[in-house]
């Protein structure tokens, strides 16, 4: 049967896909005029957009178009076919057929069966329901719109402070159970489902070239190298009735092999005979004895059908048993050609020789000189001709003998063929008198059947009637089951209409009161504007208390304010403006310095009023929603079009999808290697034995990120989920233990990634990205690459960098943090996971990029700076000021090009061989000091750095 359906396939942990899907295969009515008609498409439903999607086949990366299920009702016609449908093809049971109102129009759909048919409806209804009560959530930060479903791992994904939902009604729920209509997915269902064949179109009138293309491909896609398995390689036979995969008998064919060998080789000694005068080669695998005409006629369908395929079937076991005969036969015959060719290959030596001895003789007479001078030369010269004449009709001879025995051996074959000839025959004649008298006996029972009908008519035509009768029951029992489940569906989709449009109007007030509530806040600020501005246009020289000053200090407390937890029933009416955390779980605000607070409320508006800016615009978010619309039926792989995405920046929902491939992808050969619950065992391990970075662990995990609240407390989540990553982390790489600056490395990563893939996030960045000794002791690779950043720094910005080397500002200082750390703690956090997202992607090339881009972006401000300490204060905090992440990316990807890696690499080895030189003579300057000191007494009292560690 044809593979069609819809699914839903649960998924586990271990999905490689996410969660589960509704797919599958459905007919969808297309086309005008006389190529109007249904063709087959893969349907694909989207839970982000409750979209679902069409293609052609399940290959295809971009879908032919979509239904919007989020705005659509569904409905089926009853027992009865539906006018339209009988029209578009009147042969069609309607059953299988449901209509998808949306945007104005109609599409119908038809399902293999009526059960199908009912699942997807049941699901595609259970979607609508689930999305559009996810509406009536209230986002308290504009920017996102976080599905709960969309977050998988990470601690942004359990902060569900921003995200308040509304009670589900229970009655609603109740009468919708109770509507409900059980339907089970059955087997054609799911993503298997796309290795069937397509649906069939269900009339071959309605035909056109562009649905015979796609049928074409989608049919030849199995043929693609690496797609199919083992089945699809072998031979497939169809009949005019179904299509059946025939799998022939391992005895049989490797009977048949042997067959064909022996053949190959007769063929070889009678030099093609029999192929000449007989196409139908009857000599292949002689029949003894009678078979049943149907076995005949198969095994002859079997042979024209399969041309010249080597491969002949067998079947019965008298058939085995004389094909058993005929290969000892054959053998027996083979010996025999072998030994005539021997025996012929003998009597040639034979001649030869016995030529080689005459000739000798006659060499011998020659060279005898006392013999030759009574015989004439002539005669003895004629002597030797006859000879020769009599050895070439010798061998003349035995050509003849051979030949003669050839032809003896083909007449035999051809009276072996005749033989079968006559069997077959014999066979034909038997079968068709065998037919004759069937036909005399059926011919009797007709005659005896219509006497009997004769003296029973009446008996008959009350029995006919009956039949009907209970025909017509059984109908109209059928037909009021199927009404029944109509009127049950129809009713369900009734009430969620009306539930829906119900919410659609609360959701509408709510937004007409918040509407209303900005208008009224956004007039009471333009008042105390005013009034601001008014103030200081006369500005008031005295220590008084005007109603001005009180104005302007109720303004300014007012703006300091930030929001805190409130009721739900608030929430939907009162606009949010700052939030006292941003969606990362960072502090937007600082709690002690009143002029910070003010700066930061100031920023944290500039930030909000750039995203606000950026979605009136074509954002990016849409286009990631069709990029994972063309990845629904093929896996994620690295592309120019990824690569651009993800250097825009990743939504924030789906952050912890994007990160947990980039990292499996970095660490595939680690993963390969390694032993299932690997990284459990190392975390066992650090917490039993002895470690000796676990002190220094402790020590810093509240330093970590003060200023976000999932490490703000020893009883975070975050603090233990960060102790178990860098303990693992330490144990696995014990010549690194622990650097300060994994633990942030560690903290970024466990906002969207769980504590297994943040640790493989730290070892792709420790031991894949960066070189090593980034992070050992010395940090040897750390200073090399300020010394690389100088170098393009004085190469993209020259200006810049001469302008810091004239007043002698080492900027190094400023930026080994940014390498160590990878920007943490030194840009806002919206611009921080827009550089992680290209750097977990593209790797360690970006931090060059980002560092270069921040000094372009002020590097303006900082060239009006003529003041060593003016200039390292704002090296210090300048960063904080970047706000434009649209504008930081576009100078980073595009004006900072081109930005090869190999010159990168170069300088990295180049620097890293002076480096080594330099910290080898400061070892030997230590070592000299500690000398001196052990023998001076006045400079025992002295103690270098490592002693004091130590």
């Amino acid at each position: 049967m044809p593979g069609a359906g819809a699914a839903e396939e649960a998924g586990g942990p271990e999905a490689a896909r996410g969660p589960a899907r509704l797919c599958g295969y459905l007919q969808k009515l297309s086309g005008k005029g006389p190529l109007r008609g249904y063709r087959s498409r893969w349907f694909v439903f989207d839970p982000r957009r409750c979209y679902l999607y069409y293609f052609k086949s399940p290959q295809d990366a971009l879908p032919l178009g979509h239904l919007d299920i989020a705005d659509a009702c569904f409905s089926y016609q009853g027992p009865e076919p539906p006018p339209a449908a009988a029209a578009a093809a009147p042969h069609e049971p309607a059953a299988a057929l449901f209509q998808v109102h949306c945007a104005g129009g109609v599409t119908v759909l038809k399902a293999p069966n009526h059960q199908l048919m009912t699942y997807w409806l049941q699901e595609l209804q259970q979607k609508r329901w689930e999305y559009c009560n996810s509406l009536d959530t209230v986002k308290r930060d504009s920017r996102t719109f976080p599905n709960p479903g969309d977050f998988s791992k990470g601690l942004v994904a359990k902060d569900n402070t921003d995200v308040i939902l509304r009670h589900p009604n229970a009655s609603a729920e109740r009468a919708r159970n109770v509507l409900s209509v059980e339907a089970a997915p059955g087997e054609l269902v799911g993503e298997h489902a796309a290795s069937q064949p397509a649906l069939p179109p269900p009339s071959t009138s309605n035909f056109s070239l562009k649905q015979w293309g796609t049928d074409i491909k989608n049919s030849m896609s199995s043929f693609r190298p690496g797609r199919g398995n083992n089945d699809s390689r072998r031979s497939v036979f169809y009949t005019n009735e179904e299509w059946e995969l025939i799998d022939p008998n391992p005895k049989d064919l490797e009977e048949s092999m042997v067959h064909e060998q022996v053949k190959k080789q007769t063929s070889e000694g009678n030099k093609g005979i029999t192929g000449s005068a007989f196409p139908f080669d009857f000599g292949r695998i002689p029949y003894k004895g009678k078979r049943p005409l149907k076995d005949m006629i198969g095994s002859n369908k079997n042979r024209n059908s399969s041309g010249d395929s080597p491969v002949e079937w067998t079947s019965g076991n008298g058939n085995k048993a004389t094909s058993e005969m005929q290969l000892k036969f054959q053998n027996q015959q083979e010996d025999l050609e072998r030994l005539k060719k021997e025996l012929s290959s003998q009597k040639e030596l034979v001649r030869l020789l016995q030529q080689t001895v005459r000739s000798s003789q006659y060499d011998k007479y020659f060279t005898s000189s006392h013999l030759c001078d009574g015989v004439p030369k002539e005669k003895l010269e004629l002597l030797h001709q006859k000879d020769d004449q009599i050895l070439g009709l010798s061998s003349q001879l035995e050509k003849f003998n051979l030949e003669k025995d050839s032809l003896q051996q083909e007449v035999k074959n051809l009276k072996c063929k005749v033989g079968e000839l006559n069997e077959q025959l014999g066979m034909l004649v038997e079968t068709i008198q065998a037919k004759d008298e069937v036909i005399i006996k059926l011919s009797r029972q007709l005659s005896e059947c219509e006497g009997s009908m004769s003296s029973q008519g009446l008996s008959t035509s009350t029995a006919s009637s009956v039949n009907k009768d209970l025909q017509e029951l059984d109908r109209l029992k059928d037909s009021l089951q199927g009404y029944k489940t109509q009127n049950k569906f129809l009713n369900k989709e009734i009430l969620e209409l009306s539930t829906l449009r119900r919410n659609a109007e609360r959701r509408e007030k709510d937004l007409m009161v918040k509407y209303s509530s900005l208008e009224a806040k956004l007039c009471q600020i333009e008042s105390k504007y005013l009034i601001l501005l008014q103030e200081m246009k006369n500005p008031v020289c005295s220590e008084e208390q005007g109603p001005a000053r009180d104005v302007i200090a109720q303004l300014l407390e007012d703006a300091l304010q930030v929001e805190g937890p409130e009721q739900p029933e608030q929430a939907f009416v009162k606009p949010h403006l700052v939030s006292e955390y941003d969606i990362y779980g960072f502090r937007t605000v600082p709690e002690d310095d009143e002029e910070e607070k003010l700066v930061a409320k100031v920023r944290a508006l500039d930030l909000k009023t750039l995203a606000l800016t950026e979605n009136q615009e074509i954002s990016t978010g849409v286009k990631w929603e069709n990029y994972f619309a063309s990845t629904m039926n093929r896996e994620m792989i690295c592309s120019p079009e990824l690569k651009n995405l993800i250097r825009a920046g990743i939504p924030h929902e789906h952050r912890s999808k994007i990160w947990k491939w980039c990292v499996d992808l970095h660490t595939k050969k680690f993963k390969d290697r390694a032993e299932p619950g690997y990284f459990q065992s190392l975390l066992q391990n650090a917490l039993e034995k002895q470690n000796p970075a676990s002190k220094q662990i402790e020590l810093d995990l509240l330093r970590t990120l003060p200023n976000n609240k999932h490490y703000s407390c020893p009883t975070s989540e975050g603090i233990q989920k960060l102790r178990n990553v860098l303990l693992a982390f330490s144990w696995r790489n014990p010549d690194i233990g622990y650097c300060q600056g994994l633990n942030r490395l560690a903290a970024i990563a466990l906002l969207y990634l769980d504590q297994e893939d943040a640790f493989w996030c730290l070892v792709t960045i420790v031991e894949v990205f960066m070189p090593r000794d980034y992070y050992t002791k010395t940090l040897l690779g750390s200073q090399v690459d300020q010394r690389v950043f100088k170098d393009l720094m004085n190469e993209k910005l020259p200006r810049l960098h001469a302008h810091f080397e004239q007043y002698k500002v080492d900027y190094t200082l400023i930026t080994f943090n940014w390498f160590l750390v990878i920007f943490v703690d030194s840009v806002v956090s919206d611009i921080l996971f827009k550089i992680w997202d290209s750097f977990l992607y593209e790797g360690p090339k970006v931090i060059f990029r980002f560092a270069l881009a921040l000094f372009k972006y002020k590097e303006e401000s900082l060239l009006k700076l003529h003041d060593s300490m003016a200039i390292f204060k704002c090296l210090r905090y300048f960063t904080r000021t970047v706000l434009d992440a649209r504008k930081l990316i576009s100078i980073a990807f595009v004006d900072l090009n081109p930005f090869p890696l190999r010159p990168i690499r170069n300088r990295r080895s180049y620097h890293l061989e002076k480096v080594r030189l330099e910290l080898t003579e400061l070892e030997a300057i230590r070592e000299d000091f500690v000398r001196e000191r052990d023998t001076d007494p006045d400079k025992r009292d002295l103690i270098s750095d490592d002693d004091e560690d130590s």
